[in-house]
C-alpha cells in the first residue's frame, strides 16, 4: 500500500464522505486523471486497487508493437495499492461501494462475486455494445448470464449512448445506469496546445511532411481490429484526384503489411512508429483531422477525444463506439461504413484542402469533446455512489 493510502483511514473515520473502492485491471494512462479527479472530490474517499502491473514486455504483447513504460505519472495523486496478495474478500469489505473497471478478466469477476460474498455494493463500468456482428449461438449463450450477472449490480456506469443501450439490453432498470463518460486530460492537451501551435511548421518537419497542405493522422496500433489497411486503401484512391499527407502515429504487428502497401503504391504517408503519451499532443497538433476506421472492437476510441481536445475533427467508421457522442457529421466530424473504402476516400477528398471548413469543424470538436471530460466522468460517478448509498439508507 502507498503512503498515501493512509489518508483512507483517517476520511473514513470522519464518516463524512463515502468510502470508494475503484478495482481495475492494471494502471491505465487514461484513467489516471480520473482517479485524480476522483480523489480530489469532497464527496468521495477513494482506493484504487490494481490486479496487476504491465510489463513493458506485456505492452508490447498488447499490440503496440514495442517494450515501453508510459512517460507520463499513472500513480500519483491518489490513494492505490496492488491486489498482488489475492486478499480481494478482506480488502473490499470496509467500502461504502466498490466500482469494478469492466469484467473480461478472472480478477475483476473475482472481485464482483467478493462484494457479493460480503454484502458490499457493487457497480460495473463498461463500453461494451452490441454492434459488433456475433454469431447468434454466442448472443443466445450470454442472455441469461448477462441478464442474472448485470442484474444484480447495485448500478452500472455507462461510457456513453451504446454502452448505455447494452445495460439496458439485458435488463438493467434505467435508473440504476449512470452515464461515465471515457475521457482525457483534456486540460493537459488544453495547456500544451497553443505552444505546439506556434511550433506547427517545425513539427511537420520533423517526421518529414509539407509545411503546408491537409495533413491526416492514424492514431493507434496498428493491428486488425483498428483496420489501417482501409485508410491506406482510401488514401490510394483519393490520392488520384487530391493533394494530402497521411500521418501514422503507432506501431504493431501490421506496420510491415502497411509499409509494403505504401512503398508499393508510392503514397503519401509517413510513419512515426510508436509515439508515447506526451507526445500525442504534437501529432494532433501537426494533423488536421484524425481518421478511426476501426471495427466493432473499438469499444469506444479515446484518441477522437484526444483530437477534439485539440481542436481537430474525426473521421471514424459507423463501428466505432463514440461515434453516436462526439462524432455530429458535417460539424465535428464525418462517419463512414466500415470497410467502405470508396466511402472515406471520398471523405478525404471533400475535405482536403479545405482548411477553412477543418478548422470550424475542430472549434466544434472541442467544445463536444468537453461535454466528455473529467468533470461529467467524476459527477456520473458521485451520483452512482450517492444512489447506492442512500438506497441501503432507506432499507
Amino acid at each position: 500500500m502507498t503512503a498515501s493510502a493512509g489518508a483512507h483511514g483517517a476520511a473514513a473515520a470522519g464518516g463524512t464522505r463515502h468510502r470508494l473502492a475503484v478495482v481495475s485491471s492494471h494502471p491505465i494512462q487514461y484513467h489516471a486523471p480520473w482517479y485524480q479527479q476522483l480523489a480530489r472530490h469532497p464527496e468521495l474517499d477513494l482506493h484504487v486497487f490494481f490486479c496487476r502491473r504491465a510489463t513493458p514486455q506485456q505492452q508490447a504483447d498488447a499490440g503496440f508493437g514495442v517494450d515501453f513504460e508510459w512517460d507520463v505519472p499513472l500513480l500519483e495523486g491518489y490513494a492505490h495499492s496492488f491486489l498482488d496478495d489475492g486478499a480481494v474478500d478482506q480488502r473490499l469489505a470496509t467500502f461504502d461501494v466498490v466500482l469494478v473497471n469492466g469484467w473480461q478478466e478472472q480478477r475483476l469477476r473475482d472481485a464482483i462475486r467478493a462484494c457479493w460474498r460480503r454484502g458490499v455494493p457493487v457497480m460495473v463500468r463498461g463500453d461494451s455494445h452490441l454492434r459488433e456482428p456475433r454469431p447468434w449461438w454466442k448472443k443466445a449463450a450470454k442472455e441469461l448470464p448477462y441478464r442474472w450477472a448485470l442484474g444484480r449490480m447495485n448500478a452500472c456506469l455507462a461510457a456513453g449512448t451504446w454502452s448505455r443501450d447494452y445495460f439496458l439490453h439485458y435488463g438493467v432498470p434505467a435508473e440504476r445506469v449512470f452515464i461515465v463518460p471515457h475521457m482525457v486530460a483534456e486540460s493537459w492537451f488544453a495547456a500544451r496546445v497553443p505552444e505546439l501551435e506556434r511550433r506547427r511548421g517545425e513539427l511537420r518537419r520533423q517526421w518529414s511532411l509539407a509545411g503546408q497542405g491537409t495533413v491526416l493522422l492514424y492514431a493507434g496500433k496498428l493491428i486488425p481490429k483498428k483496420r489501417p489497411l482501409d485508410l491506406l486503401r482510401a488514401v490510394q484512391k483519393a490520392a488520384a484526384s487530391a493533394s494530402f499527407e497521411l500521418l501514422m502515429a503507432g506501431d504493431g504487428p501490421l506496420r510491415p503489411e502497411c509499409e509494403r502497401v505504401v512503398a508499393e503504391h508510392r503514397l503519401p504517408v509517413r510513419f512515426t512508429g510508436f509515439l508515447n503519451q506526451s507526445q500525442m499532443a504534437s501529432a494532433y497538433v501537426a494533423s488536421d483531422v484524425l481518421v478511426l476506421p476501426s471495427d466493432g472492437g473499438e469499444t469506444w476510441g479515446l484518441v477522437v477525444n484526444e483530437a477534439m481536445s485539440c481542436s481537430r475533427p474525426a473521421l471514424v467508421s459507423d463501428r466505432v463506439g463514440c461515434g453516436p457522442d462526439l462524432v455530429v457529421p458535417g460539424r465535428t466530424g464525418e462517419i463512414f461504413p466500415l470497410g467502405d473504402v470508396s466511402a472515406l476516400a471520398a471523405l478525404i477528398q471533400r475535405y482536403a484542402g479545405d482548411e477553412s471548413m477543418l478548422q470550424k469543424m475542430g472549434r466544434q470538436a472541442k467544445a463536444r469533446a468537453a461535454a466528455f471530460s473529467q468533470a461529467p466522468a467524476v459527477e456520473g460517478v458521485v451520483r452512482a455512489v450517492s444512489s447506492i448509498v442512500g438506497e441501503a439508507a432507506r432499507r
